[in-house]
C-alpha cells in the first residue's frame, strides 16, 4: 500500500517515471484508490472521509475535471494525479487497494440511447475489464443505472459479471436507493462490488441495509415550510373511481394515501394530476371534452398510437350536441391543436415537459423528489405545505394556495448538492446549468460512504 501525506509535482515524476513509489512518504492512511470517470468527485469524497488517499484519478469531461481540481487540489491548473483518459491505461506502477468508478450510464438509461454494449459509452466496460485484471486491486466499486439491471439489458449485465469475475474476483451487485441512506431522492443505482478471490472471506461481503432514520424535503432544502401533516388514508374506491390503481404506487405513495406531490400534465389522470383546463377558464362542455379526449385517445379503436389524436366525428359521437366553436375554442386557448388539419390533440402531450414548464411540485413534507439527472427535470418544490383533504378538495387547494400564489420554487444547483449529499463547503461549478449536469450524473455521497466501509470491513 503506498499512502501519500503531500502529493506534490516531484512526487508524481518519481510515481510515474522513476517508478519508485517506496520514495512516497507513508502517512497512517488505511487504503489506496484510484477514481474511474472522476466526474466531480462524488465517490472521493466518502472514500477519504474513511481513510483512503486517492492516487490517481481519470475523467474526459474538462468541466467536471474544474470542479474536481477546484475541490481536491486547490489550484485549478495543478492535475497532480490525472491519468487521462481510461481508454490508454493499462498497468500501473503501483499496487492498488480499491478501484472505484461511476461508469457512464446512457447505454441502459431509458434518458440515452440504450446502445447497451453495443455504443460507444457501452464499450468503456472493456476499458474497466483491462484496467481490473492489468491492476488486480484487492477490490472494486462500480456504479451505473438501474436499467443495467432490467430484463431488456441482463444479457449485458451477465456479460460484464462473467468477465469481472473472469478477472479473478468475487462479484455481487445490488440495486440501493438513495433514500434508505438519509436522503430525500428517490435514487435507485446498481453498484457492483468485486472483492480479489485470494483475499480471506472474500465471500464475505454483504450489502449495507440503509439507515433507519427517515427524512423529508424539508430536511435538506432551505426556505421551504416544515410541518408534520400525517398522510391521509382514504378507501381505494375514493382515489381511483375506475378502479385501476396506478403502477406507480409504491414505497413513498401508499394504495390508500393521497400524493404528496402533483404532477401536470394533461394525457394522465388522478388525484393529484393537474390538468390545463383546470388551471385557466374553461365552460363545462369545454371540461367534458377535454376529459373525453383523456379518456379514449389511447383505446385502440381509435388507431395504433399510444394516444391517438382524435377526428370531430369521434369527439362527436362521444359527447352529444358536440359543436365545432366548442373545439376552436380550446384551440385558441391553446389546451387543444389540430393534427393534420382535422384530428385534435393536447398540446401538453409530453409527460416530461409537464404544463407552462413545470412537471411536478414536491410539498415539503414529502419522502422524497424524483430522481435528480443529469439532462435536467421539471420539478419543483412548494414553499409551503397543505394538509390532506378529500381528494377534490386537496387538488383545488393546491392550486389556489400554492401554485396560483406562486408559493413553490424550482431547484437550485446548490439543492441538487444538498440532495446528493455533498457537504456544504463543496465548491460546484459557478455556472447552474453545467453544476446541475454534473450533479445529476453524480453518486450519492452517502450511499458510498456505507457501501465503502462494508467493503473496507472485508479487505482491511
Amino acid at each position: 500500500m503506498i499512502c501519500i501525506d503531500t502529493f506534490n509535482y516531484a512526487q508524481q515524476l518519481d510515481l510515474f517515471h522513476l517508478f519508485q513509489p517506496a520514495n512516497l512518504v507513508v502517512s497512517t492512511c488505511k487504503f489506496t484508490f484510484i477514481d474511474l470517470f472522476a466526474g466531480i468527485g462524488g465517490f472521493r469524497i466518502p472514500l477519504e472521509e474513511l481513510g483512503g488517499v486517492c492516487l490517481v484519478y481519470s475523467e474526459i469531461d474538462r468541466e467536471a475535471m474544474k470542479v474536481y481540481q477546484n475541490n481536491f487540489m486547490g489550484d485549478p491548473d495543478f492535475t497532480e494525479t490525472y491519468l487521462g483518459d481510461i481508454t490508454s491505461l493499462n498497468k500501473l506502477p503501483f499496487n492498488i487497494d480499491v478501484i472505484v468508478g461511476g461508469v457512464p450510464c446512457q447505454p441502459w438509461s431509458i434518458a440515452g440511447k440504450m446502445q447497451g454494449l453495443d455504443g460507444p459509452r457501452g464499450k468503456l466496460w472493456l476499458d474497466v475489464f483491462r484496467v481490473v485484471k492489468s491492476n488486480q486491486p484487492k477490490a472494486f466499486i462500480f456504479e451505473n443505472v438501474k436499467g443495467l439491471t432490467e430484463p431488456r439489458n441482463i444479457k449485458n449485465l451477465e456479460y460484464i459479471l462473467t468477465n469481472l469475475t473472469a478477472s479473478g474476483y468475487i462479484v455481487k451487485y445490488q440495486v440501493l436507493n438513495s433514500y434508505d441512506f438519509g436522503l430525500p431522492q428517490d435514487r435507485d443505482r446498481v453498484f457492483i462490488v468485486g472483492i480479489r478471490n485470494n483475499l480471506a472471506n472474500s465471500w464475505g461481503f454483504v450489502f449495507p441495509q440503509g439507515l433507519s432514520k427517515s427524512v423529508k424535503l424539508y430536511d435538506v432544502i432551505p426556505g421551504i415550510e416544515k410541518s408534520n401533516f400525517p398522510k391521509k388514508k382514504f378507501p381505494p374506491e375514493v382515489l381511483y373511481v375506475d378502479g385501476k390503481i396506478p403502477v406507480s404506487r409504491g414505497r413513498f405513495q401508499k394504495i390508500d394515501e393521497l400524493n404528496d406531490f402533483f404532477t401536470f400534465a394533461d394525457i394522465r389522470n388522478g388525484h393529484t394530476t393537474i390538468h390545463s383546463w383546470e388551471l385557466i377558464e374553461t365552460t363545462p362542455t369545454e371540461k367534458i371534452i377535454c376529459q373525453n379526449i383523456l379518456k379514449n385517445r389511447r383505446k385502440k379503436l381509435y388507431g395504433e398510437k399510444d394516444g391517438n389524436p382524435l377526428k370531430f366525428e369521434v369527439l362527436q359521437s362521444l359527447i352529444p350536441n358536440l359543436k365545432i366553436a366548442d373545439l376552436n375554442s380550446l384551440v385558441a386557448k391553446k389546451i387543444l391543436h389540430l393534427v393534420e388539419g382535422k384530428c385534435y390533440e393536447f398540446v401538453n402531450s409530453k409527460i416530461s415537459a409537464g404544463i407552462n414548464g413545470i412537471s411536478k411540485i414536491f410539498l415539503p413534507h414529502a419522502d422524497a423528489i424524483a430522481t435528480l439527472t443529469a439532462t435536467g427535470t421539471k420539478d419543483y418544490v412548494a414553499i409551503m405545505s397543505i394538509e390532506c383533504a378529500e381528494p377534490n378538495v386537496y387538488k383545488q387547494k393546491f392550486i389556489q394556495e400554492i401554485y396560483n400564489q406562486h408559493k413553490y420554487k424550482p431547484l437550485t444547483a446548490k439543492d441538487y448538492a444538498r440532495l446528493q449529499g455533498f457537504p456544504g463547503n463543496f465548491q460546484i461549478a459557478d455556472n447552474e446549468a453545467t453544476a446541475k449536469h454534473q450533479l445529476g450524473n453524480a453518486v450519492s455521497i452517502p450511499v458510498i460512504y456505507y457501501l465503502t466501509e462494508a467493503l473496507l470491513k472485508i479487505i482491511l
